[in-house]
């Protein structure tokens, strides 16, 4: 797998907003530098609270901005709400507890210089609606949204900011976050590699987990040639530190005890020279049923876990 040298970093911001009665905050906004949680803001601590030691550095020598993120978190609860009243009105949803969440920010790619920015909408856990930045119209896939989708097409004053927003603004704020995040964002850190089954007859999965940055690749080979029959590749997943993990499986119910040895995991991060092999090995996979049931006694209904929480 090749891996380019460009990169495509974001900057995201992500607002929740919770209506009913709720023992959770009503409002919550987070910071992501490409994908990594930078700060925290909510309706009762309401205070940004830097998730990262670069974000820390960089509040503490331009405290202009902490106070600007601030005013913009303090100042969204009450948009948001308005918005949110919006939404519960005009989809007469006014009773009970809904979700409103807003993603936006913006993506800037470091060869091309190219930038992309992005704004929607979730309600109660669905893509509800976003703005075509190109065309400043929004997009409302779902039919309950048009009502709302023609209510904000005439507001090209809101459009205008919220584009100038995330394609001028945005890029300089993420460019600026880049330079105290770098060595954080740009390191390499390997992940460690295992075997998991949940019963004899279940699927083997690769599990990796640990890895920086979130470029990589994870396969099969059988005899050094990548296969894909037999094979359920996973996403890459975040973990709470920062890294990532990521799996993939193989059922190995046909395959002949003498043949294991010809299959192998290979996982591959940009950054690294070699890619990591792991045989495949009976003896290096990690089991949750008791030992016994390698030697043909009844496997235990207990579940291995075969990912962190994430």
């Amino acid at each position: 797998m090749q891996f380019l040298s460009s990169v495509k970093h974001s900057l995201k911001w992500i607002v929740t907003g919770i209506s009913g009665k709720t023992n959770l905050p009503e409002f919550v906004i987070t910071a992501s530098l490409d994908k990594v949680e930078s700060g925290h803001c909510d309706s009762i601590k309401r205070e940004l609270e830097p998730k990262q030691d670069w974000t820390q550095k960089l509040f503490k020598e331009k405290p202009e901005l902490l106070q600007f993120y601030l005013q913009k978190c303090l100042r969204h609860q009450h948009l948001f709400k308005a918005t949110m009243d919006v939404f519960n009105q005009r989809l007469n949803q006014t009773e009970g507890s809904h979700v409103l969440q807003r993603i936006s920010g913006c993506e800037w790619d470091d060869e091309s210089d190219e930038v992309k920015g992005f704004e929607q909408y979730g309600y109660d856990g669905e893509d509800f609606i976003s703005l075509d930045l190109q065309t400043e119209t929004w997009i409302a896939p779902k039919s309950q949204a048009v009502v709302i989708k023609h209510l904000w097409d005439k507001d090209k004053g809101r459009i205008k900011h919220i584009q100038h927003a995330h394609m001028s603004e945005c890029p300089k704020w993420l460019k600026d976050h880049m330079l105290y995040g770098r060595s954080f964002l740009q390191r390499t850190e390997r992940p460690s590699v295992s075997f998991l089954q949940k019963t004899p007859s279940s699927p083997v999965c690769c599990h990796a987990t640990g890895f920086y940055p979130d470029r990589a690749d994870l396969f099969w080979r059988k005899d050094g040639e990548e296969i894909h029959e037999g094979v359920e590749k996973g996403q890459i997943l975040p973990n709470h530190d920062g890294t990532f993990q990521m799996s993939s499986e193989l059922n190995v119910s046909l395959i002949k005890h003498e043949d294991w040895r010809r299959y192998d995991c290979v996982f591959q991060l940009s950054g690294l020279t070699e890619d990591i092999v792991s045989t495949l090995d009976k003896t290096q996979i990690q089991t949750n049923w008791e030992e016994t049931s390698r030697e043909g006694s009844t496997a235990t209904q207990e579940e291995f876990p075969l990912a962190e929480n994430s």
